[in-house]
C-alpha cells in the first residue's frame, strides 16, 4: 500500500500592499511518492504534532472516517495527483504565473481564474471563500461579485461579504468557490445546488485541487488547480492548471 512519507503543516499570514486585510491560512500536506496533496483548515482544527504522529502511514490510515476531514482531503489530493499529476494531464492547459512581489502574482492567479467565466456583461457571479484580486478580476470581466466567507465582513473597497451561502447559492448566475470548501464540508451542498440550478461552478483550488478534478463535466464547469507549493510561497515563475469540463478526459 501507498505510503504517506511526509505529513506537515504550514501557518501563512500575509497582507497585500494596500490592504487592510491580514489572510491567515493553515495548510496540512500529505506527501505520496512525487506529489503532494494539500488542504486548508480552521486554526486549531489539527493539532500540530498529528503530523508527525501519521506521517509514515500507509495512505489508507489517512482516510479513515476518524482521521480529521483537512487531513482526509489532502491525503486524498496526494492520491490523486500521484495517479495522474497536473503537470502531465492532457486536458490542463497550464498558466505560468510571473514573477515578482505578491500583489502582481495575485493579481496574475485571479485574472486567470475569472478567465474560466464565459458570462455575459452585468451577471452576477457567487464568489464562495473572498480574496480581494479576485473580486477586482471578476469586476474587470464586467460581472458583479456576491461575496461570501466565515471570516471576512467586507472588501478591501467596503463590499459587505455575506457569511451565509444559501442566499448567494439561489440567486447568483455562477459559483466561484474556493478549494477550502472541500476542508470544512460545504462543497457537497455547493455542487448540488449548481447541478440543480443548472448553473456554472468555477473551483479555484490550493486545497484539494486534484480532488475538484473529479469533478469535472458532473457538476464542476472548470477548474484552476494550483498543487503545492502554492504560489504565495515564491516569487519565481510558478505553475497554475486550468481545466474546462468540455475537454476533461
Amino acid at each position: 500500500m501507498s505510503t504517506a512519507t511526509s505529513v506537515f503543516w504550514i501557518h501563512h499570514g500575509t497582507r497585500l500592499a494596500g490592504g487592510d486585510v491580514t489572510y491567515r491560512n493553515q495548510y496540512v500536506l500529505v506527501r505520496l511518492g512525487s506529489s503532494f496533496g494539500g488542504c486548508a483548515f480552521e486554526a486549531g482544527e489539527i493539532p500540530p504534532e498529528l503530523c508527525g504522529e501519521v506521517s509514515g502511514s500507509p495512505l489508507g490510515a489517512l482516510l479513515g472516517a476518524e482521521v480529521p476531514r483537512p487531513l482526509r482531503i489532502a491525503a486524498l489530493d496526494a492520491y490523486l495527483a500521484e495517479v495522474r499529476p497536473h503537470r502531465s494531464a492532457r486536458d490542463a492547459e497550464t498558466v505560468t504565473l510571473p514573477a515578482g512581489p505578491p500583489t502582481v502574482r495575485a493579481a496574475a492567479r485571479d485574472a486567470a481564474v475569472a478567465g474560466l467565466l464565459d458570462l455575459p456583461q452585468g451577471a452576477t457571479v457567487g464568489l464562495i471563500g473572498v480574496v480581494n484580486p479576485l473580486v477586482a478580476a471578476l469586476r474587470e470581466r464586467g460581472c458583479t461579485p456576491l461575496p461570501c466567507d466565515f471570516n471576512l465582513r467586507t472588501t478591501q473597497w467596503g463590499d459587505p461579504v455575506a457569511d451565509d451561502m444559501h442566499p448567494v447559492l439561489d440567486t447568483a448566475d455562477a459559483i466561484v468557490a474556493t478549494g477550502m470548501t472541500l476542508g470544512n464540508g460545504s462543497f457537497d451542498t455547493i455542487l448540488e445546488r449548481c447541478r440543480a440550478r443548472d448553473i456554472p461552478l468555477i473551483v479555484y483550488a490550493q486545497s484539494g485541487s486534484a480532488v475538484a478534478r473529479a469533478f469535472l463535466a458532473d457538476g464542476v464547469t472548470a477548474l484552476s488547480a494550483e498543487p503545492f507549493p502554492f504560489s504565495q510561497f515564491s516569487a519565481d515563475p510558478t505553475p497554475l492548471y486550468r481545466y474546462r469540463a468540455a475537454s476533461a478526459s
